[in-house]
């Protein structure tokens, strides 16, 4: 489903990513690890067209989309969620997937219509709410959420878009430990049914969900390989994992 090719970003003298060559099977969990200063968060804006790449390529369902900008992306089924949620705080978690669907099919600028009386938009909403575990939360304004509810929406409002790509950067960032395990859970409802790349910090996690994963150190992957063989690998071990990989 992706496939990225020697992709380099250089900032000065900095080389965030370095070379960089990563390649997720079609409905695949893909997890991308590292510690922080690895460059995960600049092949992701890569990843995303955020940020252009000095050199290399990347290959979305095999078309080359290097050149192509976010939006372009986004609309051949590339999805993601944030390190910092971004949600629009003042609408109600119902609004925000309704807004996410609107967007998907092209409606978003039909200022004549109302959406919350659109039964298709307001339904297909509350489906996908319901798929995340907020089903009762749809009229509770964003700000009103908890910081786990609050990346549960996140992640209704990625699905909405019906994306062929799931880019999940630190979905248990700031989350307790009842928090990071009902996400987990969650993502593993999600296995098979789409293609993921996760970026994630909780091992834990990392490990009960992903079917391969990446090592990224100073811009460069130094191992990629299945949950056991990472965990094995005295590079890695040495790099990142420590003693937790015990």
């Amino acid at each position: 489903m992706l496939e990225v090719r020697g992709l380099r970003k250089a900032f000065g003298a900095v080389k965030a990513t370095d070379g960089v060559d990563l390649a997720l099977a079609e409905g695949a969990i893909h997890a991308l690890i590292g510690p922080n200063g690895a460059g995960k968060s600049t092949l992701i804006a890569q990843l995303c067209g955020e940020l252009r790449p000095d050199a290399g390529s990347i290959v979305l369902d095999g078309e080359d989309v290097t050149r192509l900008p976010a939006f372009a992306r986004a609309r051949k089924g590339l999805s993601r969620s944030f390190q910092i949620t971004e949600l629009c705080p003042d609408y109600t978690a119902l609004e925000n997937v309704v807004l996410s669907l609107m967007l998907t099919s092209g409606r978003a600028f039909q200022a004549w219509s109302n959406p919350r009386r659109d039964s298709g938009l307001v339904g297909g909403a509350r489906r996908w709410l319901a798929e995340v575990g907020l089903g009762d939360r749809g009229d509770a304004h964003v700000r009103d959420l908890a910081h786990g509810e609050k990346r549960q929406l996140e992640l209704a409002v990625a699905l909405a878009r019906s994306p062929r790509l799931l880019l999940l950067d630190e979905p248990m960032a700031g989350m307790g430990s009842e928090e990071s395990s009902r996400m987990t859970t969650l993502l593993l409802g999600l296995k098979r049914r789409y293609t993921i790349l996760l970026v994630e910090h909780d091992m834990d996690a990392v490990f009960a969900l992903a079917d391969r994963l990446t090592v990224l150190v100073y811009g460069k992957t130094i191992f990629t390989g299945t949950p056991d063989e990472v965990r094995a690998h005295p590079e890695v071990r040495s790099a990142y994992l420590g003693e937790q990989a015990c």
